[in-house]
């Protein structure tokens, strides 16, 4: 295979691996059930004007299954963590006894754990379309690489190729959602 091919074929691997750690980065902000610090992956806390990450004001810890503890950096900043968490509006109730800040995580109701399913399902989907995406921007790479004169015969293979790796990664995704799906579910 020329070069260029070999290019296509590696920016496209490049592209759907990408997704993959998207979905897997995106799955981790679905809570199963278990007290796990991501699930505060998206809070900011507003740091002397700065949106800052939470885990960069406050040690976070998991001391059980149900319960995740805040130990901020500086004391001035219990209220500040505090807001930031009810503002992210992911389902938590936080609670200050002026020292560490306390989140009870509560159990997963059966109705719960089904929209849970279904936004995981939402991701997945979004994931294969990045992949496809991947898929018809090598194609129509090499069918240009085709009108420049490269053999037909190449670009037939390369294009079974990326088909290859598009299957490959699907079924990577439908592997991984299986697993969050069963993670949900079980109570």
């Amino acid at each position: 295979m020329t070069e260029e091919i070999e290019f296509i074929l590696d920016s496209t691997k490049e592209s759907m691996t990408g997704s993959i750690a998207h979905l897997e980065k995106e799955f981790l902000n679905i809570r199963a059930g278990k007290a796990s610090p991501a699930m505060l992956g998206s809070v900011f806390v507003d740091y002397y004007g700065s949106a800052t990450p939470l885990s960069q004001v406050s040690k976070i810890s998991v001391p059980d299954a149900r319960t995740i503890t805040l130990q901020p950096f500086e004391k001035n900043m219990l209220q500040v963590i505090e807001k930031a968490i009810m503002v992210a509006n992911i389902g938590f109730n936080p609670m200050n006894n002026g020292d560490v800040i306390i989140i009870s995580v509560p159990a997963l109701t059966e109705e719960r754990r089904r929209e849970l399913a279904k936004q995981a399902k939402i991701e997945a989907e979004d994931a294969k379309v990045g992949i496809r995406n991947a898929r018809k921007d090598a194609n129509t790479d090499i069918k240009k690489l085709e009108k420049e004169g490269t053999s037909e015969d190449i670009c037939k293979s390369a294009e079974e190729e990326v088909q290859n790796l598009t299957n490959s990664y699907i079924r990577k995704i439908d592997e991984l959602l299986a697993i969050k799906e069963a993670e949900i579910m079980k109570v």
